[in-house]
């Protein structure tokens, strides 16, 4: 059996039979946990070992856990602090503070059999997106994929696989794509001397996949980025030269469901150029997605480049672990 193309999720704290009977289905390829399947780090390792014993190849275990409001665990975990806080800090600090963040995240979440998060965030803060906000770094993108470049950095010492997201950016768009349709209206120029700016430095730099953004860029294609073969194969692909993985953003979100059913949303985004499609809090729509697609598996050179290299290994065994913890406390209140 080979990896599917779909990313779906479970109610609670752990599969029931119909769960695994769905996460078993050959177009599954990973589960994204959230709050609601965290109670404790002993019982969050039971269900990542019990979900590795389903299949083989196992399916890949993620989690988005970027730090401030985004951090799914908490008991047990450092509190890592929003990326704003640490792009205050300026380059230097900044920068150590940011691979701390990176090492951290990368060595808790694989001590508890999670493959990758979702982050780092990538978007511009052009103060237009709350929905963004102090998840983002800093306006300047210079600056920014200096900051990101640390985390990156942070993420890869620790063995774990980094995702760009909101690719080609969220943070110039005001409205929330989670329960409405953000519209970008700047030029592919305007586009490109800022929110690429993070991509173009980041691929040459263990940049593993790349999350793009339900948002429209009418003066680029008239398709939300995720389901826009101009965004994802010729200009990320072919003009940036990205050959990791795509991830589409949550195909439950308001902003994808204007691309029809939920079966139709997730072959659009693959013709597109995403190799794995998301879709949570939504079981009866993901029986629906798993029985009515059919795509071809994941290509496995990408997938094994998104599992975590030290499952199950202790946080505090990864050099560097308790430094980068002291340091984040230190600096940061928010962390302590």
């Amino acid at each position: 059996m080979t990896l599917g193309r779909a990313m779906i999720d479970i109610a609670g704290l752990e599969p029931t039979a119909e769960e695994k009977e769905r996460l078993s289905h050959p177009q599954v390829g990973g589960l994204i946990l959230f709050a609601r399947n965290f109670e404790s780090p002993a019982q969050l390792r039971m269900l990542a070992a019990e979900v590795r014993t389903l299949r083989e190849p196992q399916l890949l275990i993620a989690v988005d856990h970027e730090g401030g409001r985004v951090q799914r665990f908490r008991q047990g975990f450092t509190r890592i602090p929003p990326m704003r806080s640490i792009g205050a800090c300026g380059r230097d600090d900044g920068a150590r503070l940011a691979r701390a963040a990176g090492l951290v995240i990368a060595a808790e979440l694989q001590a508890h059999g999670v493959d990758f998060s979702f982050a780092p965030v990538l978007d511009v803060d052009h103060g237009a997106s709350s929905v963004i906000g102090d998840r983002a770094f800093c306006g300047d993108a210079a600056m920014l994929a200096h900051l990101a470049g640390a985390f990156v950095e942070g993420l890869t010492a620790g063995g774990m696989a980094a995702v760009g997201k909101h690719y080609p950016g969220h943070g110039y768009a005001s409205a929330d794509s989670h329960v409405d349709m953000p519209v970008d209206e700047r030029s592919l120029e305007a586009i490109e001397a800022s929110d690429l700016v993070p991509y173009r430095e980041l691929i040459g730099r263990g940049l593993a996949a790349v999350m793009p953004a339900h948002v429209v860029y009418p003066k680029v294609d008239g398709r939300p980025a995720g389901f826009s073969p101009v965004w994802l194969r010729d200009i990320l692909r072919a003009r940036l030269g990205f050959q990791g993985m795509i991830f589409s953003d949550d195909l439950s979100m308001e902003a994808a469901t204007q691309g029809g059913g939920v079966v139709e949303r997730a072959r659009a985004a693959l013709a597109a150029g995403c190799d794995m499609v998301l879709l949570c809090n939504a079981p009866d729509a993901a029986t629906k997605l798993i029985d009515g697609l059919d795509a071809d598996p994941v290509p496995e050179a990408r997938a094994a480049r998104m599992r975590g290299r030290r499952l199950m290994r202790p946080a505090a065994a990864h050099a560097g672990y308790a430094g980068a913890v002291s340091a984040l406390s230190r600096a940061i209140p928010e962390a302590a």
